[in-house]
């Protein structure tokens, strides 16, 4: 048996985790948190708000992609000290809405198809950047704060 302590209880990490929390604190964070949720369920629901949710496979994906987003933003604001560390999936995911209706689509897409997801594909990579940028911005107070 070895005495040493878990990963989780080192004080390192438990320092880390508690800014990674403070910085998600922010009015900034939290709006940028809340404005990546909305964009998640509207992504979700835009087949249906924007008139293509005959097309079986977009609508899937849009709806998937959605709720993926609006449960990583949840995630992200309640547990960002936890979270942080998958920041960079939600730029990815934007990147993928944007590109979706040329790929995914079996019929031509429809320009309110291509505008619905470029739209907010293009918030969801902006807010998914400034989401990973509260973390950067907390590790480099930590840094600047340290001496070496």
């Amino acid at each position: 048996m070895s005495t040493r302590p878990m990963m989780e209880r080192h004080p390192d990490i438990a320092e880390l985790r508690a800014r990674y929390d403070l910085a998600a604190e922010r009015p900034t964070a939290q709006a940028v948190d809340g404005l990546t949720l909305l964009s998640g369920l509207y992504l979700a629901m835009s087949p249906w708000i924007v008139g293509f949710g005959g097309r079986t496979t977009l609508t899937i994906n849009n709806l998937i992609s959605g709720i993926a987003v609006a449960l990583l933003a949840v995630a992200f604001v309640s547990a960002y000290g936890r979270t942080h560390g998958v920041t960079w999936v939600v730029p990815l995911i934007g990147v993928w809405t944007i590109i979706a209706p040329w790929i995914v689509s079996g019929h031509p897409a429809t320009t309110a198809t291509i505008c619905s997801n470029v739209v907010v594909g293009a918030l969801i990579v902006i807010f998914g950047a400034l989401a990973a940028g509260v973390g950067l911005a907390s590790r480099r107070t930590t840094m600047g704060e340290r001496r070496f």
